[in-house]
């Protein structure tokens, strides 16, 4: 959304000084600070004191861009070349101008401004747009708090010359005094620096050394308790085994107390055995040699396996065990054994603290749909909120006459925890004494990898990838969306390299040159509309095609950011590959690409009609909202086709037709009308430029092959035309 601040038209020396001052207040009325505002208001006099210089006439537009916050400010300073200006060589369509004088001023706008560059509509237009992001205290601008701003502009009378040297000169003062105060903090925090530096550098050698002692004594005691469950397996099975031998009656028969007594050994050999693989389990875990297992397995299949597991421990039949069956969750793919190892320790645990009632096992997809809430809930014993927090510590039980009857390692939930966290997810309790409890593991859809394994999988598969094709850096946070975009450029000139942050991203255009970046602007660490106006600013890339593919509706701000394009989810293949194509300059394979269709329509519920058209034609749609942006996107697509409206506001399709009729570089495009007007012999005369006009009423796929074969495109494999209908 564009809201229009003022205008300034540049014709004589006085008019370097209004365009500083305009620059100056509307700063300010935008909340940006007084460095802001100087800023804002030295980078727009220097490009302007040089229009005056260079006899040029022109104009500044002050513009606010934006549907969501941070807005931009836009400042757009136009103006007609003339015949003598030189463009150089090297330039092409979109240069900026030769000439020493020139080259100071737009590198010291590009340092003082998020955003600035030259742009060219045409061969005889230049533009300059400066971009500067909104500071995060400013409101969002809009209705009535916009209408004021504008209010009190206009209410600013213009300074003399004198008024405004003098205005200069207070910044000045203003910026050499607090350079001074600077100089003076940073003289005055050396001195504390060197004076803490001393203590600093003994109290680390002092960390250091306990640092080891503590290191050294986790190492012992994860090698202890690794080495003490080994050595006692051994006996511990042997002790089972035995027993079982025994209470077999396999070499004799036992009296009653004989047998009791067996038994009491067999049930106190489990319990140990169940001891030692816990404290086996935590020391692998502590010491980072657990590995995560990722394989794709139902929850249908898992609560199967576990019913019939688990069924064997109800000893009466006071307690259910009940399985809910889930609905509605996706293959999940993580380390099924480790989520079956959490669910069983939950379930035993209600089990063994239920007297009567029942144990009811559920799982439901979590409000985001990337995890799964895992639920055990009991009607048993209840835990009290104070001993909530101690359950998960290790040898910690709570006192309880069912608990010293069924006493336990206090391992089990502390063990469960760190799984759960291993697989990146969390565990839960809510429970009342005598209401019963309910321990939830909510576990992610897909195995979490840490950021650090990712970086290390991306560096191992860039070593070995011998992969030729061209780079293209992709900034996305779902691993969902870097899968599709993996699957759209596979079989074609490019490669796709991931990058989960701004941070990573940042990593990988430092490892390697890209030919592309692909951004969505909702990422976990840094705002992307930042790194968008810092990329566009340094000179090392400031020419890298950047296209904005976000949830985010916000293409105006993009556009005015410097990104080259921007598409609102989901995302098309084949906008995605007309994009790179037209950036890296490969021609478009016929067998493969397929044609671009211009759609110029105002009306939203006519361009979807058409676009619903044309979906099982092949072809890759844009669509234009009225004749300015058609134009526009017209001159710099080159489209197959234009299918253009005849009614829209500002500029109909009757000007439009004109406008593309006239420029060299659109008038060889075909153009179709489609419109619900019915035409005069005067207005069939006016649209002679045309291909053909269509009826919006009429179309059907008949008609489109008719269309398509009378353009001249030669992607799509059509049926034979009919006869062409005169228009």
């Amino acid at each position: 959304m564009s809201q229009h601040i003022g205008v300034v038209e540049i014709n004589y020396e006085d008019d370097v000084v209004t365009a500083r001052q305009r620059a100056r207040q509307v700063a300010r009325l935008l909340l940006f600070d007084e460095q802001d505002q100087t800023r804002i208001s030295t980078a727009l006099s220097e490009i302007v004191r040089l229009f005056v210089h260079s006899n040029k006439g022109g104009r500044i537009d002050f513009q606010l861009e934006g549907t969501t916050a941070p807005q931009v400010l836009l400042i757009t300073i136009s103006w007609t070349r003339g015949a003598g200006a030189k463009v150089r060589a090297d330039s092409g369509g979109n240069g900026e101008p030769l000439g020493p004088e020139w080259e100071p001023a737009l590198i010291a706008a590009r340092r003082l401004m998020d955003q600035c560059e030259v742009r060219s509509n045409v061969p005889e237009e230049r533009v300059i747009r400066l971009a500067k992001i909104l500071p995060p205290r400013a409101p969002f601008f809009t209705g009535k708090t916009f209408e004021k701003v504008v209010k009190q502009l206009g209410k600013h009378e213009p300074q003399n010359p004198i008024e405004e040297i003098r205005q200069q000169n207070q910044e000045l003062l203003r910026a050499l005094e607090e350079l001074h105060e600077r100089q003076q903090e940073l003289v005055r925090l050396n001195g504390e620096l060197e004076d803490t530096n001393r203590g600093v550098v003994a109290l680390y050698a002092e960390l250091d050394e306990k640092a080891g002692h503590l290191r050294r004594a986790d190492e012992m005691k994860s090698r202890f308790l690794s080495n003490m469950s080994h050595e006692f397996r051994t006996p511990v099975n042997a002790i089972l085994a035995l027993s079982h031998l025994l209470l077999e009656h396999t070499d004799g028969e036992l009296n009653s107390e004989q047998a009791k007594q067996v038994g009491y050994i067999r049930k106190s050999g489990e319990d140990l055995l169940e001891l030692v693989n816990d404290l086996l389990d935590l020391a692998k875990i502590e010491a980072g040699k657990v590995t995560v297992k990722p394989s794709e397995f139902e929850v249908a299949n898992l609560f199967s396996a576990l019913r019939g597991m688990l069924r064997p421990l109800l000893v009466s039949n006071v307690v259910n065990l009940v399985f809910e069956e889930p609905v509605g969750i996706p293959l999940m793919r993580t380390d099924e054994g480790k989520v079956s190892q959490i669910l069983r320790n939950f379930i035993s645990n209600a089990i063994k603290f239920t007297e009567r009632g029942e144990v009811r096992v559920a799982a439901t997809l979590t409000a985001d749909g990337r995890s799964v809430a895992f639920s055990v809930a009991d009607t048993g014993i209840g835990i009290a909120q104070e001993d909530q927090a101690r359950i998960f510590e290790e040898f910690s039980q709570i006192d309880h006459p069912i608990q010293r009857q069924v006493k336990g390692t206090g391992l089990g939930l502390p063990l469960c925890r760190k799984l759960a966290q291993l697989l990146g997810g969390s565990i839960e309790v809510s429970s009342r004494p005598g209401e019963g409890s309910t321990f939830v593991a909510t576990i992610p859809v897909n195995c979490a990898v840490n950021d650090i394994e990712r970086a290390e999988q991306i560096e191992s598969v860039q070593a070995s990838d011998e992969d030729k094709r061209l780079a293209v850096l992709v900034v996305e946070d779902e691993p969902e969306t870097r899968l599709l975009y993996e699957k759209y450029l596979r079989d074609t000139p490019y490669r796709p390299i991931p990058a989960g942050s701004i941070r990573q991203a940042r990593e990988q255009l430092r490892r390697q040159p890209v030919v592309a970046v692909v951004l969505d602007v909702l990422l976990p660490d840094e705002p992307a509309w930042q790194w968008l106006a810092e990329l566009k600013r340094e000179e090392a890339t400031s020419k890298l095609p950047i296209f904005i593919v976000s949830s985010v509706e916000d293409p105006r701000k993009g556009l005015a950011l410097g990104a080259d394009d921007y598409c609102v989810k989901p995302l098309r293949r084949t906008w995605l590959l007309d994009r790179l194509q037209r950036v890296t300059h490969i021609a478009r394979d016929p067998a493969r690409s397929s044609p671009l269709v211009l759609i110029i329509d105002d009306q939203e519920t006519d361009r979807y009609i058409i676009r619903h058209h044309l979906d099982e034609s092949g072809c890759s749609i844009v669509e234009a909202q009225g004749g300015e942006q058609g134009l526009e996107l017209a001159r710099q697509l080159r489209p197959a086709l234009i299918l253009l409206d005849l009614n829209m506001p500002r500029m109909d399709g009757f000007e439009v037709l004109a406008q593309l009729a006239e420029d060299p570089l659109t008038s060889p495009l075909p153009v179709t009308i489609v419109t619900s007007q019915i035409l005069t012999p005067e207005q069939y005369q006016a649209l002679r430029h045309a291909r053909g006009v269509l009826l919006k009423h009429e179309l059907s796929p008949a008609v489109w092959q008719r269309v398509f074969h009378e353009a001249g495109v030669p992607y799509l494999e059509l049926a034979a035309p009919e006869t062409t209908k005169p228009a």
